[in-house]
């Protein structure tokens, strides 16, 4: 059994996975920057509280970030109370959130001249199966690192996907995550130029149902002809950070990404239209203004 710390445990993901960590028999430690409301089962549970990410570090022999993005990440690594300040030597961090492959490579130099490693270790699924333990992972890693780490990660996860070197992970996240939202985009479009030209949507989604452009993904967007906007439960705000990481790369790499600025610019107008703290599925009910019709069952 390992010394953990957790940073993020009041989050959707964070805490599901803190929680089976927890369950599993690992010491936890964490950090509360807000209510302690969404840790007190952790804490009743006999997580150790600490003041600061130092703290954290100093009794941990492994640390868990899973912040919302790079700044939030390199605020608790960095500085007189960050995660290095207290590292230790062998300590591994592992960063679960999804964050900047340039940011993560800074880190991981930071981390190496503090005698720690920086591993980039990203989720997918939700926060459901968060709290059942059956989170995917994906982990860019040294091979001696991923085989350390793989155990601990199996505490919350069902499938771990060691899909290169550092810095891998977080490639693959990026690039899972666009081709997810391309989709979502592209299936609240469908809907609305659908219902201007007054087909029934359902027979759309019956149609798709039963070949193979369906996905987990567009029946998640489908939902919302019945009225559930939370079959797809991530933030509007954080897929549309996400998908400005994943251009941000593709320019950084020189490779055009037409769909990619297509994709982040419906979700920053779905954000400015007022849907950005809502989850995903109100890609449609942005589409619903702009087109001036009715998708969405209410």
């Amino acid at each position: 059994m390992a010394r953990i710390g957790f940073i993020g445990a009041s989050g959707l993901m964070g805490h599901g996975m803190a929680r089976n960590l927890q369950a599993k028999g690992h010491a936890l430690a964490i950090t509360v920057f807000r209510s302690r409301d969404r840790v007190a089962d952790l804490l009743q549970a006999g997580a150790r509280l600490c003041a600061s990410p130092r703290e954290l570090a100093a009794e941990s022999e492994i640390v868990f970030l899973c912040v919302t993005g790079s700044p939030q990440v390199e605020a608790v690594m960095s500085g007189a109370d960050g995660v290095l300040a207290g590292a230790r030597a062998g300590l591994l961090v592992v960063d679960c959130s999804t964050s900047e492959p340039d940011s993560t490579g800074r880190l991981r130099a930071e981390a190496a001249r503090a005698n720690a490693r920086f591993i980039d270790a990203p989720l997918a699924r939700s926060p459901v199966e968060a709290e059942q333990g059956r989170l995917n992972v994906m982990v860019g890693a040294d091979p001696a690192d991923f085989a350390k780490l793989e155990p601990v990660l199996r505490c919350f996860a069902e499938n771990v996907f060691h899909v290169g070197g550092p810095g891998a992970g977080h490639v693959i996240k990026l690039l899972n995550n666009f081709i997810a939202q391309a989709i979502c985009t592209a299936t609240a479009e469908a809907f609305a130029v659908g219902q201007k030209a007054g087909v029934d949507l359902r027979k759309l989604v019956e149609l798709i149902s039963a070949g193979m452009v369906n996905s987990g993904i567009f029946q998640a967007m489908a939902k919302t002809l019945s009225g559930d906007l939370g079959g797809l439960k991530f933030e509007l705000d954080n897929a549309r950070k996400d998908i400005r990481y994943y251009t941000h790369l593709a320019e950084n790499l020189a490779v055009p990404s037409v769909v990619g600025e297509g994709v982040h610019q419906a979700l920053a107008l779905a954000s400015a239209l007022g849907h950005g703290h809502k989850f995903v599925p109100s890609l449609v009910e942005a589409q619903e203004q702009l087109a001036g019709t009715r998708i969405v069952a209410r």
